[in-house]
């Protein structure tokens, strides 16, 4: 019976390596703080100087929609609506900060001791099936 990646053992470090790796990158993805500054007010982009607001995004938005209830093989109304809604999502997804909460040294260092450890055992444990592959492989072709 074969282990992790097809190496003789090694199954006790990708277990231990794959729990320790999601442990690590949980506890430093829960530690960032999303917040928005999304607003119908807030500029989203700027043209030739010009803010544009969330709330202008929707102007050619529903008049697309509009004109899609009128008549929905009307090309302009698909493209005015489709790419005012490209835009307010853009805006929402670039108007997205994200920060570091307030936390020790200390916390920080086993956060990332958890997760790159882990990390570096996993990928160990997957190490040997590529060198017994390649140490295989001249022997299969002889097979053949």
């Amino acid at each position: 019976m074969s282990g992790a990646g097809g190496t003789g053992g090694g199954t006790g470090q990708f277990f231990l390596g794959l729990v320790l790796m999601c442990g690590g990158f949980y506890l430093l993805l829960n530690s960032v703080v999303v917040s928005s500054s999304f607003g119908l007010g807030t500029r989203l982009f700027g043209v030739v100087g010009y803010g544009i607001t969330g709330g202008i995004v929707l102007i050619p938005l529903v008049i697309g929609i509009a004109m899609i209830f009128y008549n929905a093989r009307n090309v302009l109304g698909w493209l005015l609506a489709i790419c005012a809604f490209a835009a307010l999502v853009f805006g929402v997804i670039a108007s997205v900060n994200m920060s570091l909460r307030t936390m020790s040294a200390f916390e920080l260092i086993c956060i990332l001791a958890l997760a790159f450890g882990g990390l570096g055992l996993f990928l160990r444990s997957l190490r040997g099936a590529a060198r017994e592959e390649a140490a295989a492989a001249p022997e299969r072709r002889l097979r053949s």
